[in-house]
């Protein structure tokens, strides 16, 4: 789910609307992983890791070359099969598992090592809808293992006229919003803010926040 593209007609599914949003170009994202995932899962022990939203790949494909199995999950099933041919590309396409889920309907089974969700913001979203998905996100975290969440705090600073309304939330939100118990460890709970330049080149920075948490039992 990303943020960087006008609001869909109401008329369509979320399915058709990212499909649809990523069949329109050859190439959305970088290819390169996100930095918060870097930062903060770059020293964890390979494990068993799930990748919401995982859209074109870099995050699974980083993530499946430091020796992760990793299970990709996105709406789009174009991104999906853009994402694989690019894994086979770089050689571990074996280490991933790439899954067609509606995380505000469908969330995918099983316990992980790792859970990322980088930028989980959608325009499609119902009011309390993200919340739902990072508490199902944190429930499927193994004792032991991590929640790595990377939110939006606004638009791009070079942004005048955003193309939907949009409430992104604080950090104390996403954190109140997991409704977590004490069996968990903050490990980051950051801001940060990064140089983010617009589509034609102008210069631009965007704040961004990062909550990572363990579980301990």
């Amino acid at each position: 789910m990303h943020d960087h593209h006008a609001a869909p007609p109401a008329d369509i599914s979320t399915r058709e609307h990212w499909d649809t949003f990523y069949r329109d170009r050859d190439q959305v994202w970088s290819g390169n992983p996100n930095p918060i995932l870097v930062r903060e899962a770059g020293a964890l022990p390979p494990g068993t890791a799930l990748d919401l939203g995982s859209g074109e790949g870099g995050d699974a494909i980083w993530l499946a070359g430091l020796g992760w199995r990793v299970t990709a999950v996105d709406v789009s099933q174009v991104a999906l099969d853009r994402a694989a041919g690019h894994a086979a590309a770089a050689g571990v396409g074996d280490r991933i598992t790439w899954a067609a889920h509606d995380l505000h309907t469908d969330f995918p089974a099983g316990e992980f090592d790792l859970v990322s969700a980088q930028f989980l913001h959608s325009q499609t979203a119902q009011p309390g809808e993200r919340d739902a998905i990072l508490r199902r996100a944190a429930g499927a975290v193994a004792v032991g293992g991590a929640l790595v969440i990377g939110s939006h705090q606004g638009w791009p600073s070079w942004m005048d006229e955003p193309p939907f309304a949009h409430e992104f939330p604080t950090l104390e939100q996403v954190q109140q919003g997991l409704a977590l118990d004490d069996g968990w460890q903050v490990v980051t709970a950051d801001l940060i803010e990064r140089d983010a330049p617009g589509p034609e080149g102008q210069p631009g920075t965007r704040a961004d926040s990062v909550l990572h948490l363990r579980r301990l039992r």
